[in-house]
C-alpha cells in the first residue's frame, strides 16, 4: 500500500516560464527530500542500474555529450553534468524537443532534496492539457524514486500495470492532476482554462470520463 496522500503532499510543485532563444517556454518544477545524503541520491539518479530500478531501463553514454535513451520513452542528450550537484540533458518524445534539469541539494539530518525542471515551449498539447500531462508523469517517478531509496524496492515491480490499473493508483494520478490544477492556476492563467486542460489529463491518465462543463 502507497500513502497516497502523503506522498502528494511531500512534493512541491510549480508551473512558470522561462525565455529562451526561440521565445518563451513553460516550465514545470518538482522536487521532494530524502532520507539519503547527497552523494547516495546522486547515484540514484545518473547510475543506469540504480535508475532502471525507480524509473526505467536506460541506454546509451552516461556523460556530458552523450545520448541516452529511456526503454519505450524518451530520448536525448546530456548537456550538462556536475556531480553531485545535478546535471542538464535534451528531452526528445514524441518528434518534439524539451530540456530538463536536474538539481541536487544537501539538506540538514544527512537528507537531500532532489529537484527537476522540465521546460517546454507552449504548443498544441500544452494548451489541450496543461502541466499535468507531463507532472503527473513526474509525480509517479518521484514516488519510484522514493519508494527505492526508503526501501531499495524495484519500483517498477511495484508500479507496474497491474498498479496502475488499480484504484490506489488511479486516486494518486487523481490527487496529482489537482496538485499540478492548482500550482497552473498561481501563474495567474485563467481558471477555467486550467480547469479543462486538468479535467482532460486526468480522464487521459485514470480512464475517467471529463467534466462536462470543460469548454469543448
Amino acid at each position: 500500500m502507497i500513502e497516497v496522500t502523503g506522498q502528494i503532499n511531500a512534493v512541491r510543485r510549480r508551473v512558470g516560464e522561462r525565455v529562451l532563444e526561440a521565445g518563451t517556454a513553460r516550465t514545470l518544477t518538482v522536487s521532494q527530500t530524502y532520507d539519503t545524503d547527497v552523494e547516495d541520491l546522486w547515484d540514484a539518479v545518473t547510475d543506469a542500474d540504480r535508475i532502471a530500478r525507480w524509473f526505467l531501463p536506460v541506454s546509451g553514454e552516461l556523460r556530458p555529450g552523450g545520448r541516452y535513451e529511456l526503454e519505450g520513452n524518451a530520448s536525448g542528450t546530456i548537456e550538462h553534468c556536475d556531480p553531485p550537484k545535478g546535471f542538464s540533458a535534451t528531452w526528445e518524445y514524441g518528434g518534439q524537443i524539451s530540456w530538463i534539469e536536474v538539481r541536487l541539494t544537501p539538506e540538514d539530518g544527512g537528507r537531500s532534496r532532489f529537484e527537476l525542471e522540465h521546460i517546454a515551449h507552449v504548443d498544441d498539447h500544452w494548451e489541450q492539457f496543461g502541466p499535468g500531462a507531463v507532472g503527473i508523469g513526474w509525480d509517479m517517478g518521484l514516488l519510484g524514486l522514493a519508494l527505492h531509496v526508503s526501501s531499495g524496492v524495484d519500483a517498477p515491480a511495484e508500479l507496474g500495470k497491474e498498479w496502475t490499473a488499480t484504484e490506489e493508483a488511479k486516486e494518486f494520478m487523481r490527487q496529482s492532476g489537482e496538485s499540478w490544477f492548482k500550482a497552473h492556476v498561481a501563474t495567474g492563467d485563467d481558471e477555467a482554462m486550467c480547469r479543462a486542460a486538468a479535467d482532460r489529463t486526468i480522464a487521459a491518465y485514470t480512464g475517467d470520463t471529463p467534466s462536462q462543463d470543460d469548454g469543448r
